[in-house]
């Protein structure tokens, strides 16, 4: 593997695991006390599980954290908060679907992360102490369970 271009593209989806935590995170936040709530519960501990395993891999082949693009991650996602919902002020049906979308978009990333790093894992022994497949897995599992959610948002806010 070329390492400058590993580092970068490992750096990349560092930067947007970062974002997606956040997201999650938020999205946890706003929407405790329901089942949506209760579920990004979860789905959070296993994205910081997730972007744990990617660190992990990044000091098993030798790719140091971008601190620059990990804190524009963290600050895009902060920006993006700004944008019209259909409110003033708060949390409203149309935050929550854009949220959940991104969610969604993130855990594609992901599962397309470690289905390339499963693609070239022959290439790179350091590959072989993850089980990339069963990562992948995990996203597309991660992907169908989001799903109901996101369309029960998108009725809500689109109706």
């Amino acid at each position: 593997m070329p390492s400058k271009l590993v580092a970068i593209y490992l750096n990349d989806h560092y930067a947007a695991a970062t974002a997606g935590f956040e997201v999650g995170r938020r999205a946890s936040r706003e929407n405790e006390g329901s089942e949506l709530g209760t579920f990004l519960r979860g789905l959070l501990s296993e994205i910081v599980e997730d972007r744990r395993t990617l660190l992990q891999l990044m000091t098993r082949v030798g790719v140091s954290r971008s601190a620059p693009k990990t804190v524009a991650a963290w600050a895009a996602e902060k920006v993006g908060r700004l944008k019209l919902n259909g409110q003033l002020t708060g949390y409203s049906p149309l935050s929550r679907l854009l949220e959940l979308e991104a969610l969604a978009a993130g855990i594609e990333g992901k599962r397309s992360l470690w289905l390339a790093l499963a693609r070239v894992g022959d290439a790179d022994r350091r590959l072989d102490a993850f089980d990339l497949e069963a990562l992948a897995e995990r996203a597309r599992s991660q992907r169908e369970r989001l799903e109901p959610y996101r369309l029960a948002a998108a009725a809500e806010a689109l109706r």
